[in-house]
């Protein structure tokens, strides 16, 4: 444990932050996997589920949760199989 006030502060801040960043996340893999078992057939819906997966992934870039780069690969691969059904 840090002993100086300051380092205190930031260990609070820290876990604060790693919450709130692994939330962010956890419900982006859940949007991603919703719009991936719709592409993939296994469930009824319109591609609205798509559309909110890739509004997600375009949220988690502004939060600096995903780099840009992987966004736009995740969002690829979502438009390509969309444009496939």
């Amino acid at each position: 444990m840090p002993n100086i006030k300051s380092a205190k502060k930031r260990v609070r801040v820290t876990f604060a932050k790693t919450a709130r960043n692994k939330s962010y996340s956890s419900a982006l893999k859940t949007s991603i996997k919703k719009a991936k078992v719709f592409l993939d057939g296994e469930s009824n819906g319109d591609n609205k589920v798509v559309l909110n997966a890739i509004s997600a992934i375009d949220r988690a870039v502004s939060k600096g949760i995903i780099h840009k780069n992987n966004a736009a690969r995740k969002k690829s691969n979502l438009a390509r199989k969309l444009s496939k059904i």
